[in-house]
C-alpha cells in the first residue's frame, strides 16, 4: 500500500470519528459523543500504524507517552468543565489548551 493511500485511510478514519463525536455531541448526547471520541479503536489503530511503520519499541514509547501526558489532558478537561459556566467557550477552551501545553511541555522536556 502506498504512503498516499495509507494517509488517506488515516484521514478518513479520523474524520469519521470526529464526525460521529460531533453529531452525537450536537444532539446533546455527550456520553455517546465521548464514547466515540475515546473509543479504544482510535488508539488501537494508531498503535497498529506506528507498529507497521516502526515496530514494537516505537509502540511502547508511544504508549508511555500517552500515560505520561494523561494527567495534563485530564487537567485540560477539568479546566474546561470548571470555566465554561463562568466564561465563554473560547476562553475556557483557550485556557485549557494553554495549561495543557505548559504541563505537557514540562513533562516532555523533563523526560527528553
Amino acid at each position: 500500500m502506498g504512503d498516499a493511500l495509507k494517509y488517506l485511510i488515516y484521514f478518513i478514519l479520523g474524520g469519521l470519528i470526529v464526525t460521529l463525536a460531533t453529531y452525537f455531541g450536537s444532539e446533546k448526547k455527550g456520553l455517546i459523543a465521548a464514547f466515540f471520541a475515546m473509543f479504544p479503536f482510535v488508539t488501537a489503530f494508531t498503535i497498529f500504524t506506528i507498529y507497521s511503520a516502526a515496530g514494537s519499541q516505537a509502540v511502547a514509547n508511544y504508549v508511555r507517552g500517552l500515560i505520561l501526558l494523561t494527567p495534563a489532558w485530564i487537567l485540560y478537561l477539568v479546566i474546561i468543565i470548571y470555566l465554561i459556566p463562568k466564561y465563554n467557550f473560547w476562553i475556557s477552551l483557550a485556557l485549557g489548551v494553554i495549561v495543557y501545553l505548559i504541563i505537557a511541555s514540562i513533562i516532555i522536556f523533563k523526560i527528553v
